[in-house]
């Protein structure tokens, strides 16, 4: 009989979240040939990752509120099948303060707990006795429409590409100011001949995960001398098509720098804000350009993040100051260079960014899906 699993991981809607999810999917599917596995992911999240991803057979997309309580927990599982082998929950589910955090998410698991009714047990991701193998590589496999449309946006000339993203959808504060971005692009116009660069991001406000800035802002960066090509607001499918056309993501910590590997495409990450970058795609290489702590402190991860008035910029985390983005351009240019020239592995960056990362925050402080850093120390 065939092995049926459900993840459930009900969650924050932010992209990323869903790419962790889908990492676990993976794992239990490669673990158990002939698994059936599928997904409960948050409504609110772009759920139709899930259906792009080849080990995933079906996801159930459950609405309801995640700050606030949820009365009507039971009722929106209505539509999700009871009767499975295996469930396995986020990990977060177990973690009290999340749980005091969040109580949509506690009444959420609440109700599964009632809802379902797995045959063999019920566990977490992960989990050895339910079988999983770690650090499996995560491929999307996007719509064709979607691939067909990439060059007719960006071209399909021989040339080197990068996508920008300029921000994520928390607060402003925490990502780069227009003004960084100039000198950004400026750095990397000036550094690679025939560079064509891509803005993307989604300014459309609802539900899900927005980029934090305005349109002017966008429009003051599609005015740089490089003339990117504009993306911002194109269906998810689009963007990542684009993505995957490229050579390289530049971006801040972002659920779509997830997305970007998971695509097969390297992620240069402009390191600082609240988060460090915790999952590494196998396979595919990446550069977190980390801060240096001592000047500009960053990853207070659920602490607030400090926050410093940055001149005519405004309110900014000391990472993503004008100041430390002019005293990172350097590394910023290195590291596009690097990936554009596909001269690094996926080991390599792995290894050097759990090295780096241990000297900024300290290694007990580290953490990263599958625990693929323990194997650098």
């Amino acid at each position: 009989m065939t092995d049926r699993l459900l993840v459930d991981f009900s969650y924050a809607q932010q992209l990323g979240h869903a790419v962790e999810a889908l990492q676990y999917c993976v794992g239990h599917a490669a673990a158990v040939p002939g698994r059936e596995v599928s997904v409960l992911l948050n409504a609110a999240t772009p759920t139709e990752l899930a259906t792009w991803c080849p080990a995933v057979s079906a996801v159930f997309p459950v609405d309801g509120p995640f700050l606030e309580a949820d009365p009507a927990a039971a009722e929106r599982l209505a539509a999700v099948p009871r009767d499975w082998d295996w469930v396995v929950d986020d990990t977060r589910r177990h973690q009290p303060f999340q749980l005091d955090l969040f109580p949509g998410m506690r009444d959420h698991y609440t109700a599964s707990d009632a809802h379902l009714r797995p045959r063999t047990g019920r566990s977490v991701v992960g989990a050895d006795r339910v079988g999983y193998l770690p650090h499996q590589p995560v491929r999307l496999d996007l719509p064709a429409a979607a691939r067909a449309a990439a060059p007719r946006r960006v071209g399909d000339d021989a040339r080197p590409r990068i996508a920008v993203l300029p921000a994520g959808s928390s607060d402003p504060s925490l990502y780069p100011s227009v003004a960084s971005w100039r000198l950004v692009l400026d750095a990397l116009t000036d550094a690679v001949p025939g560079l064509q660069l891509v803005l993307l991001g989604r300014l459309a406000r609802d539900e899900r995960s927005s980029t934090s800035w305005a349109r002017a802002d966008v429009d003051v960066l599609l005015a740089h001398r490089s003339r990117p090509v504009d993306c911002v607001d194109v269906p998810l499918a689009e963007q990542l098509a684009v993505v995957e056309a490229c050579d390289v993501l530049l971006a801040p910590h972002s659920g779509f720098g997830m997305a970007a590997l998971a695509v097969g495409t390297p992620w240069l990450a402009l390191s600082g804000g609240r988060w460090f970058e915790y999952w590494a795609n196998a396979g595919v290489p990446f550069r977190s350009v980390l801060p240096d702590p001592t000047r500009y402190p960053a990853f207070s991860q659920f602490d607030p993040a400090a926050v410093v008035l940055d001149g005519d910029d405004g309110p900014r985390t000391p990472s993503m100051t004008r100041a430390r983005v002019r005293q990172d351009l350097d590394r910023l240019v290195a590291g596009a260079r690097e990936l554009l020239a596909g001269e690094l592995t996926h080991e390599r960056a792995l290894a050097e960014y759990s090295r780096d990362l241990r000297e900024v925050v300290g290694a007990e402080a580290i953490w990263s899906i599958d625990g693929v850093h323990a194997a650098f120390p």
